[in-house]
């Protein structure tokens, strides 16, 4: 089922609607925030001069630090009177990014989660176990509100307490379940211990799962735990929260809602735009929010996009998994890798779970690297041969596929600490 006939418009229909909102959003932004027009001005453009989506490689690019030296609400385009909700980031990294909205926006940000829930399978008579973090995370009100706006009933759970979690699903009868991936298979692991028999305990047909970077045999893996299909779904709260995108059941590329999110590919390092197909950071500039529109947004996702059409019948650019991020991509001894990369590596060998945790740290001058990776309950740890012969197995295939010397550290199950949201996998002790 498709929620939104444009889905599956023609591309020169989708592409009327961009030029048009993208001509909108140059005025709005121009007129109405001094930030955006000091930057038209720098440039030597006004808005008249958008008379094409080609254009759109004149205006400037919007960073993260943009939003944090205007904040609290310097980028706000309409009055505080007319703003409904804040959200922000954690600002783990500094001052929080925040992010406002009016009705006109939460209409659009309900709009674009009732796709994904219906991408994915999920009406009136499904139960969603809403386990993603409420509150200024855009991630727990984002899936609840777009929940009920196709009729679902929403379990608003939150974050932790995975016990009680468990209990809820499966005396509640979810029949979806809303959480990062971390997430998702820390709960089938305290539910196989519990001696739970998934089939029969739990009503769970759908996840749909985002909010960090997942490997496909982590998809895999959770799939599998839970008997459950798969959906993938992207968002930030810059541009909107989720909602962004989100995969079906046609293919594992993600279905980019582009009347309402322009995206472009740039080279990270130059900010060239790169052509269909080429990997790059992820450029997004919002088309249809009025609170605070974006302009070319540099989100830091390492992704691609193709444009022909998918077999579920949408239309609309389809954009791969996260890669990585270009801001936390590890330069390790002049190598660049993301933890997406090696969780793959991890995927593809015996004897050990997707529990792991990549330590960066200098010895002299050099980069040394530590990845700690917990070995399944059925591996017996004290067969000292066996466990050494996985170690090395994976430390080459790290050294040939990613070309990274990595010393690699077996641990026994449920030695890393698990997350309650998303999964810290990198600790670097370099900075």
């Amino acid at each position: 089922m498709i929620w939104n006939t444009v889905e599956s418009a023609s591309r020169e229909a989708i592409e009327a609607i961009q030029l048009k909102r993208l001509q909108e959003t140059a005025r709005r932004v121009y007129a109405l925030n001094p930030f955006y027009k000091e930057k038209f001005e720098e440039r030597g453009i006004t808005p008249e001069d958008i008379r094409s989506l080609e254009d759109l490689q004149r205006l400037p690019f919007t960073r993260k630090q943009d939003l944090r030296n205007h904040y609290p609400f310097g980028l706000f385009c309409v009055p505080m009177s007319e703003v409904v909700r804040i959200h922000s980031s954690s600002g783990t990294t500094g001052k929080p990014t925040v992010v406002g909205y009016n009705a006109h926006d939460m209409e659009v940000w309900n709009e674009v989660m009732a796709r994904v829930y219906t991408m994915s399978g999920v009406g009136a008579e499904d139960v969603v176990h809403n386990a993603y973090g409420y509150g200024l995370f855009t991630g727990g009100l984002g899936f609840h509100y777009g929940a009920e706006k196709v009729g679902a009933t929403v379990v608003p759970a939150s974050g932790g307490f995975t016990d009680r979690q468990l209990m809820l699903m499966r005396d509640f009868g979810a029949t979806v379940l809303a959480c990062t991936p971390s997430f998702a298979l820390h709960l089938a692991e305290v539910a196989a211990k519990a001696g739970s028999e998934f089939r029969k305990d739990y009503k769970l047909k759908v996840g749909i799962f985002g909010a960090e970077p997942t490997s496909e045999g982590l998809k895999k893996e959770v799939a599998k735990a839970w008997g459950i299909e798969y959906r993938e779904v992207y968002g930030l709260s810059e541009i909107i929260g989720p909602g962004v995108s989100c995969s079906c059941s046609h293919s594992d590329r993600l279905h980019l809602f582009e009347d309402h999110f322009l995206p472009e590919i740039i080279d990270p390092e130059t900010g060239e735009v790169l052509p269909e197909g080429e990997r790059g950071e992820l450029v997004i500039t919002t088309l249809s929010k009025q609170a605070l529109p974006i302009i070319r947004y540099r989100t830091g996702d390492i992704t691609s996009l193709v444009k022909e059409p998918c077999g579920c019948g949408r239309t609309m650019v389809r954009m791969e998994s996260i890669v990585g991020r270009a801001d936390d991509m590890l330069i390790v001894n002049g190598v660049n890798v993301y933890p997406s990369q090696v969780e793959h590596v991890i995927a593809n060998a015996e004897g050990v779970t997707l529990n792991y945790q990549i330590i960066a740290e200098k010895k002299g001058h050099l980069d040394k690297l530590e990845i700690m990776v917990e070995v399944s309950e059925e591996i017996m740890t004290d067969n000292v041969g066996e466990l050494e012969r996985i170690r090395k197995e994976i430390q080459a295939s790290l050294l040939n596929n990613l070309y990274i010397n990595a010393d690699v550290k077996l641990v026994e199950p449920n030695t890393i600490e698990r997350s309650m949201g998303k999964a810290v996998r990198v600790v670097d002790k370099r900075r």
